[in-house]
């Protein structure tokens, strides 16, 4: 088998091998036994609103991306919450959770980020998309912290909105950034 998107023994480029399908360290329902290598990664750096990191979940699961979660998040994410939430796809993400960003990037081998800001002027549609690349997004509330976009000021995209929209929804910013990914990847074979 030669696409890793199907191939549950390939690796992800840009993962240190063997961390595709870890538990969270805290011993939270985590990604152990997915069928599945992820395309792509999405991030969230301290989700608040339990719907919108379910919606993500699904989504991820729905192109073959992995989440991963960083602390502090605004919910609960013990197996019995998610039963309670009615996640019954949750069992088909692949999906971790971190501490921190350290912690992420430690996961990782040379990643090509790309942070998702309102204030950045290049689109998404302005990059090419490749496989293993790891999409980052920021808490409802308060987005990327300035130091995490200054540090990679040359990463950030931003989704056209117009001026009378203060934000979009988290959920709907990664729907539209990752089917534009999981689009370019299909179709232009990039990665």
């Amino acid at each position: 088998m030669n696409d890793p998107a199907l191939d549950p023994g390939a690796s992800t480029p840009g993962m240190t091998p063997g961390t595709t399908r870890g538990t969270a360290a805290s011993g939270v329902p985590g990604d152990a036994g997915v069928p599945y290598e992820p395309l792509f990664h999405v991030v969230l750096y301290q989700p608040e609103i339990p719907p919108n990191t379910g919606n993500i979940g699904r989504t991820c699961v729905a192109i073959g991306a992995k989440l991963w979660l960083i602390r502090p998040l605004g919910f609960d994410i013990t197996e019995k919450a998610l039963r309670r939430a009615g996640l019954d796809y949750w069992q088909h993400l692949n999906w971790q959770v971190v501490d921190h960003w350290a912690e992420l990037m430690a996961h990782f081998v040379q990643p090509r980020l790309w942070l998702f800001t309102k204030t950045s002027q290049q689109m998404y549609t302005s990059v090419q998309f490749h496989r293993g690349d790891v999409l980052v997004f920021g808490r409802e509330t308060a987005g990327l912290p300035p130091e995490l976009l200054q540090q990679h000021a040359d990463r950030k995209l931003g989704i056209p909105i117009r001026p009378q929209v203060r934000s979009l929804n988290l959920s709907c910013s990664v729907g539209v950034a990752a089917y534009e990914a999981l689009r370019q990847i299909q179709l232009g074979g990039a990665g």
